[in-house]
């Protein structure tokens, strides 16, 4: 078994791994320090990837005023920065999905777009679309029941309504 990592190094590790909101990463290091308190200090901890670590286990007070404190610390020395995820979220996520979805994801995580971030995702998401159906469907439908499962995949993925008619009628950009 490996040594436990400190509350500290176990943030520091996920955020190295790629960004996190802080919402989520609070979540994630009240399990970790839960599960090492229970755990005592000389047991082994899991790694942060293994399935016991999100373990649903209330934490105590001083667990989560620990955790808080920490958070503080990593934003203010530029280790977890909204800004940074909120931008790798919707860079990686744009190509394969719309607003609708992009805006849900990131309400999860306590966040929302600037209107300037809003009004630039606004103005893609019909290529987008296009993109996105043009992956999984060679030619637009010949019938209800093939339009019906186009929308349902473009519906799916959080386009808006608009942009998924003009996407399965083909009209050129507005």
């Amino acid at each position: 078994m490996r040594p436990s990592l400190s509350l500290k190094a176990c943030a520091l590790q996920l955020l190295a791994q790629r960004e996190h909101s802080r919402v989520e990463l609070r979540r994630k290091l009240l399990a970790y320090a839960s599960l090492q308190a229970t755990a005592g200090p000389d047991a082994g901890a899991e790694p942060a990837g293994s399935p016991t670590f999100t373990r649903r286990l209330p934490p105590p007070p001083q667990v989560q005023a620990n955790v808080d404190t920490l958070l503080d610390w990593l934003a203010a020395n530029g280790h977890l920065s909204e800004a940074r995820f909120l931008e790798a979220r919707v860079r990686t996520r744009a190509a394969r999905l719309g607003n609708l979805r992009i805006r849900q994801e990131l309400a999860q995580h306590g966040l929302q777009l600037r209107p300037e971030e809003e009004q630039a995702l606004r103005d893609s998401e019909l290529a987008r679309a296009r993109q996105v159906w043009a992956r999984k469907f060679d030619a637009p439908a010949e019938d209800a029941t093939g339009r019906a499962r186009q929308q349902r995949f473009l519906a799916g993925r959080g386009f808006s309504a608009d942009v998924i008619r003009h996407v399965l009628r083909g009209d050129a950009d507005d």
